[in-house]
């Protein structure tokens, strides 16, 4: 084992999981990224980064839930589609090169980002009944989220967000129901191309581990508009980034 990277790789899974625990995404992002950046084709680095989620989103769960964040009802309905998703873009990771969809997600994720920085600045901040294909949502973010090797977070939460959740809300349930989604699309890769790096799985999953308890704990704390500016600021520059590197 080279402990510099396993060291390195606790640093940057304790980062990734405060922001995600705390603002509902970019944790898969975050950490895929890096792993591509050392040279991990997608397929794999999306499976390694699924592996330390299985560990980390049910430490972040448990968290969210104890500190009251959860509302089982949406969960519910969230979680079957989901899983459905998230094992058939497993799957499809397999055999297709999801590079050649993420300038559709990013763009979507960017209007999305620009959305909920409008409502963050608008006087009328009531809270609205969250969107009505709950189902679809659901299926599309576990779906995408493999793909891509994240994207659970910023497409379900941010939706939700945007059409009148509470941001609590909204990210402790999006948080403790990607352990769900995390868990099918984990074992989906273990039966098509096996799981490797485990150094750098074991490191994702300590810092993750660690950082949960505090990032629900900041979800509770920090007030709604604030919040909602924290996600729209994070959906916006990972969706521009990630245009920029796909488009150039």
């Amino acid at each position: 084992m080279d402990w510099g990277q396993f060291l390195l790789f606790i640093v940057v899974g304790f980062a990734a999981q405060m922001v995600d625990g705390a603002i509902g995404m970019a944790y898969g992002i975050s950490a895929t990224t890096v792993l591509m950046s050392l040279g991990a084709s997608p397929a794999t680095a999306s499976a390694c980064v699924h592996a330390a989620e299985v560990f980390t989103t049910a430490a972040s769960g448990i968290s969210h839930w104890r500190l009251g964040n959860v509302d089982f009802a949406l969960l519910r309905r969230l979680a079957l589609p989901g899983m459905l998703g998230g094992a058939l873009g497993a799957y499809a990771l397999a055999n297709i090169d999801g590079n050649q969809i993420r300038p559709f997600i990013s763009a979507y994720l960017l209007l999305m980002g620009g959305y909920i920085l409008w409502k963050a600045l608008s006087e009328n901040s009531a809270e609205r009944e969250p969107p009505r294909h709950i189902s679809l949502l659901g299926f599309a973010g576990g779906f995408l989220d493999a793909i891509g090797g994240g994207g659970w977070g910023p497409l379900v939460a941010s939706s939700l967000i945007g059409a009148g959740t509470k941001p609590r809300y909204a990210i402790g349930t999006v948080n403790l129901t990607e352990f769900l989604v995390t868990a099918t699309t984990t074992a989906t890769f273990v039966f098509t191309i096996g799981l490797e790096l485990w150094p750098i799985i074991l490191g994702l999953i300590v810092g993750g581990v660690l950082a949960a308890p505090f990032a629900a704990m900041a979800t509770k704390k920090i007030p709604d508009k604030p919040m909602m500016f924290l996600v729209a600021a994070v959906v916006i520059l990972l969706s521009l980034r990630n245009l920029v590197l796909t488009l150039t």
